[in-house]
């Protein structure tokens, strides 16, 4: 192919143990297709010998003092070259255990990848840590290079033990590399030319192999995906707008198009697209920036989905089955609470159930609960298949559909201390309700006037008070004299005790078996309490002792942004999560107070 300018770059990774020989094969790749600089080459070989040491290819690309102090790559460096095909953009990855966050990093970018094992030392634990990790990420364009042949006497059995060896490991995990090459970085054999010190191998060369690997397609092909990363706004500049702001990860999307962001359901059509300094665009697709403005004022939180609604939905649920590789220096626990970060999407996590513990040290890999008994943490540098549950709902993809939204880091103290994909959505207990929103709000028939129309017309925004607590705490007394005190201060405000949608909305169910309907008069609930906030009221509803999961179903209903919580009573009797704690009865006054001052910290109420 003569016109490499018109060719598609291609980023690889190179990977493997420590002092394995990856950083010899990418300076020797460097060389033999003249890619460095003119006297690039002379210059390090003349470093070399004025300091007493012997040349290594390696030296061409392992800038950092520290590395070359300690003779190990720690950062990832990149570099370019090019074949009669295509450019190739390099990531070579260190190989120490201890960096193998720098690893995944530089993997992470990657479409394909050489895996390098000595043929000294043969499979190593990172080797099998390495190949884990290559499949997690969901690269499947790998070629094993069978390193330093030369120190083995290019011996052909050392090859076949360790293409036995580990194409039975990599098999076992679903990985099939295209090649298995022989090769000696320092002398050059089989990287650019087939070697003549191993006439039992007449396979592809390094150069030739890469050359084969196809480009994946484009991920514009895919269903439009764009990450909420944060909504601006301009109104003391006399801009109206509200711009929807982030990076298109797949796809792409038109003005007209109508818009779904999950997990939240609401749905508008794209009426224009912004950019700064940029000119007016029509079109926007996969990698670029964008700003989308919506026909309808709809609020959308940091991490909501942007999707086009006649594709493939994302998944939504707040459990998942998930490969994850921890680099924390505390285990990761069952029952332990950490923070994952998918796209621009967060939510407090913890394990719910670790299936299998990957163990790169064993070459049958899985330790599982069968075998040793049930697993309750998992070690700096495993890898482990689990379930996590998410404290909310979030929207996402499968690993096998969509990478840039199907992998997520774990923090745990403000630091990163794993990442991992989704492998599958699981059932959760908020998904029957979910689904029965998600249609209410594609059949929902708007109003000509926006949420904020509403709120600047009332000078308050929609929000639910929602007051709960034992038995004759003085619940009902407070919302009461709240909806008073509001009204007089000039709120539209409506106080509405669950009571009153048992006796009405709930008549039919009203008299069957609680523990079986009591979710659904929950539902019930929230549906009402959808219809007031729409319509822009401050609403205070009143219901005793619920938990964290009759919460998680309202939050399931209605926005959860919008959601006031507040316990009333000194003992606290249930797990709910709260906004505020009241002392009830005896201090009615001061509890409705402090009610007010809440509203007034969360923008409820916009000035006295």
């Amino acid at each position: 192919m003569e016109n490499l300018e018109a060719a598609q770059m291609m980023s690889i990774v190179v990977v493997g143990h420590v002092d394995h020989g990856k950083s010899t094969v990418i300076g020797r790749l460097l060389a033999d297709t003249g890619i460095l600089p003119q006297g690039k080459l002379e210059q390090v070989m003349k470093a070399c010998e004025r300091n007493g040491r012997p040349f290594e290819y390696a030296y061409l690309i392992d800038a950092l003092k520290d590395e070359q102090a300690q003779g190990i790559t720690i950062e990832v460096a990149r570099v370019f070259f090019k074949s009669s095909r295509r450019y190739y953009l390099i990531n070579d990855a260190p190989g120490h255990v201890e960096f193998l966050k720098n690893m995944v990093t530089g993997a992470s970018r990657a479409e394909a990848a050489l895996l390098v094992i000595d043929g000294q030392e043969g499979v190593r634990e990172n080797s099998r840590l390495h190949g884990y990790l290559l499949w997690m990420l969901g690269i499947k364009k790998v070629i094993v290079l069978v390193s330093k042949m030369d120190l083995v006497g290019f011996n052909q059995e050392v090859y076949d033990k360790i293409v036995s060896e580990y194409s039975a490991f990599l098999s076992a995990i679903g990985l099939q590399p295209k090649y298995f090459i022989p090769v000696s970085g320092s002398n050059g054999d089989n990287i650019s030319h087939l070697s003549t010190n191993m006439p039992w191998y007449r396979g592809a060369t390094v150069l030739s192999g890469l050359d084969e690997f196809e480009s994946d397609p484009p991920l514009l092909d895919k269903p439009f995906r764009m990450p909420v990363q944060d909504v601006y706004k301009f109104s003391w500049l006399g801009d109206n707008r509200r711009i929807i702001a982030g990076s298109v990860s797949s796809g792409s999307i038109r003005v007209g198009d109508e818009l779904v962001f999950y997990p939240s359901g609401k749905r508008s059509t794209l009426t224009s697209i912004e950019a700064f300094n940029r000119p007016s665009q029509t079109l926007i697709e996969y990698g670029q920036p964008a700003g989308l403005c919506v026909g309808e004022q709809l609020y959308i939180p940091r991490g909501e989905i942007a999707t086009r609604a006649e594709q493939q939905p994302p998944k939504v649920t707040t459990r998942l089955r998930v490969s994850l590789f921890w680099l924390g220096k505390e285990p990761m626990r069952v029952g332990g609470e950490y923070i994952l970060k998918l796209a621009a999407a967060q939510s407090k996590v913890k394990i719910e159930k670790i299936r299998q513990i990957i163990d790169a040290s064993q070459a049958d890999l899985a330790i599982n609960d069968e075998q040793s008994g049930e697993i309750n943490a998992i070690k700096r540098h495993q890898v482990a298949e689990c379930t996590l549950k998410l404290s909310k709902a979030i929207a996402f993809d499968l690993a096998a559909e969509l990478k840039d939204t199907s992998r997520f880091v774990i923090v745990n103290n403000h630091e990163i201390c794993g990442g991992g994909i989704v492998l599958e959505d699981l059932v959760d207990s908020e998904k029957w309700a979910r689904d029965l929103t998600l249609e209410r709000n594609s059949k929902w028939i708007k109003s000509l006037l926006t949420s904020e129309e509403r709120a600047d017309h009332y000078n308050q925004r929609a929000s639910l008070v929602l007051i709960t607590g034992e038995r004759e705490v003085g619940r009902k007394r407070i919302a009461n004299q709240l909806e008073t005190n509001l009204f007089n201060s000039g709120k539209f405000v409506y106080f509405l005790g669950i009571g009153s949608v048992i006796h009405g909305v709930d008549a039919d169910i009203k008299d069957k078996d609680p523990e079986v309907f009591h979710q659904e008069h929950i539902r019930r609930m929230a549906e009402v309490i959808h219809i007031l906030l729409d319509a822009g009221l401050i609403l205070i509803v009143t219901a005793i002792k619920l938990t964290q999961s009759d919460l998680e179903l309202i939050k399931t209903v209605i926005d959860g942004n919008s959601i006031q919580v507040v316990w009333v009573g000194d003992s606290v009797t249930t797990d709910l999560a709260f906004d505020l704690k009241v002392p009830g009865m005896d201090q009615i006054d001061q509890s409705v107070v402090r009610i007010k001052q809440l509203l007034y910290k969360k923008g409820v109420i916009f000035k006295p």
